[in-house]
């Protein structure tokens, strides 16, 4: 099974959402990852990061709030943000943050 650095580490960007079961506003996210990934397909790789489940996880990269996304590329986080996005923005950020 690969870690999560494993994960991060990758050159395909990785955008992480850190959430929890009973976040309303992680659920709300949810469907707006979805279609992130429909529009940018194999360029990204999305992953779900519950918070109860991964405490430590969590509190190495400090995350205080969810929903809270992370944009990793060769291991690097490249940004960072709490709270929900609209699809556009979310995908703005990815295009403008990696190297394509």
């Amino acid at each position: 099974m690969k870690t999560f650095k494993d994960i991060i580490d990758s050159e395909k960007p990785v955008l992480v959402d850190f959430f929890a079961t009973w976040c309303g506003p992680c659920q709300s996210l949810a469907p707006i990852l979805k279609e992130v990934k429909d529009s940018l397909g194999e360029r990204i790789s999305i992953i779900k990061i519950d918070v109860d489940k991964n405490q430590s996880l969590a509190a190495d990269y400090q995350v205080r709030g969810v929903p809270t996304m992370m944009l990793f590329q060769n291991g690097k986080q490249l940004w960072r943000q709490s709270g929900v996005l609209s699809k556009q923005q979310i995908l703005q950020v990815i295009l403008e943050k990696v190297a394509a």
